[in-house]
């Protein structure tokens, strides 16, 4: 190859190395404003600022001179920010920082004062400075959201009955625990005005915020129709028409529907999609609920039929979310409903708040963990001594 050849691949390389960095920067700062990063280094910066100083006393900086201000802030950040980290990232971080140091120090140290040395401490100084506030911008915005959560999940948890329901004839307990700040599982216990109990438990398909919103849509839907009156194949056909026009098409709902007679202890329900309730008779014997449909969501014009079964007393029902049978041990074996079992029957005629707190414990016995990949729900109820019917 000629000089003059390889001078013009030279130059021909260098011009697609030129427009590959040209690419490379224009795709890198994509919709990058200069209002962006002036709010970076203005009003995002502030924000963070007030929010890790909350409830520190700052006033008192004012008085002192500049630099001794400037200290003072940076103390109170470090340690506001240092102390939201959990302890072991609170190490590590502190870790980096004193490396960061020590690196810097020996570097000045062995190379000397050069102009070369000087400039090159300032950029890493700078770079590090900047990582920083990065590392403090994004912390902040995490804590804000999961302060949003936390509330969300304070108002979700409101929604749920408070405790259990108590009448002559009937018992129950109910509690949800989910696997996320907020979560796709819900019960409820509704008294109706003629004597009879509305019980329900449903589960939202997906975790999380998503599964959290659609769980308080369907909660007050049911709510609302309640009011009209409605059998329980007839409520929860409504119930399956509202959530396939509310609800994205992603996403669906199982739902367990009952309504109990304390008086006689007859049931009615509705099982759409749900994992199978449990009836425990005295006998310690168990029954499945099986009647309904499939789960609301699916299709608009989805039909179900209605389920009866008569509990005697002391009978127990246990309905329930699919985290407690689906949870897995190390091992990846399930819970499974023989596990439920278990845990229901080993005190059977203890108060249901206990038995509750049982299953729960089995579970975590299980997975050998207290944090479950999936909401867990479930709900009690048993027929008490028959009430003496009025007028006898």
């Amino acid at each position: 190859m000629t000089p003059r050849a390889r001078r013009a691949g030279f130059r021909v390389r260098a011009r697609d190395a030129g427009s590959s960095v040209a690419d490379f920067f224009d795709t890198y700062t994509r919709d990058l404003t200069a209002e962006d990063l002036q709010r970076l280094f203005t009003r995002d910066t502030r924000d963070a600022y007030r929010f890790f100083t909350r409830g520190v006393q700052t006033d008192a900086f004012k008085a002192l001179p500049w630099h001794r201000r400037l200290l003072a802030e940076a103390r109170v950040l470090f340690m506001a920010f240092t102390m939201k980290l959990s302890p072991a990232r609170r190490i590590v971080y502190g870790a980096s920082l004193v490396f960061a140091l020590i690196g810097l120090i020996n570097l000045l140290q062995s190379v000397g004062q050069s102009d070369s040395v000087q400039r090159g401490a300032f950029m890493l100084v700078s770079a590090f400075v900047l990582m920083n506030l990065l590392v403090l911008l994004e912390v902040a915005e995490r804590l804000s959201l999961k302060n949003d959560l936390e509330i969300a999940r304070q108002i979700q948890q409101a929604m749920l009955p408070a405790s259990g329901y108590s009448a002559p004839g009937v018992e129950t307990f109910g509690s949800s625990r989910p696997a996320n700040t907020v979560g796709g599982d819900f019960y409820d216990i509704i008294p109706l005005e003629d004597g009879r109990l509305i019980v329900a438990l449903g589960d939202v398909a997906g975790k999380g915020s998503p599964a959290a919103l659609l769980m308080a849509l369907l909660l007050a839907m049911l709510r609302t129709l309640v009011d009209d009156q409605l059998e329980p194949a007839d409520l929860v056909k409504r119930l399956n028409v509202q959530v396939c026009r509310q609800a994205p098409g992603t996403r669906f709902i199982t739902l367990f529907l009952a309504f109990y007679d304390p008086l006689t202890g007859e049931m009615t329900y509705v099982n759409a999609g749900h994992t199978q309730p449990l009836v425990v008779r005295r006998n310690r014997a168990c029954e499945r609920l099986t009647e309904g449909g499939i789960a609301l969501g699916m299709f608009e014009h989805s039909t179900y039929q209605t389920g009866h079964v008569l509990i005697q007393p002391d009978e127990l029902l246990a309905v329930y979310s699919d985290g407690i049978t689906e949870a897995e041990n190390p091992n990846g074996k399930p819970f499974d409903e023989n596990g439920l079992e278990s845990a229901l029957k080993a005190d059977l005629n203890g108060p249901l708040a206990a038995i509750g707190a049982a299953v729960v414990s089995a579970v975590e016995r299980h997975t050998g963990d207290k944090r479950f990949a999936d909401d867990l729900t479930i709900l009690l109820l048993r027929r008490s001594a028959a009430p003496v019917p009025a007028g006898v």
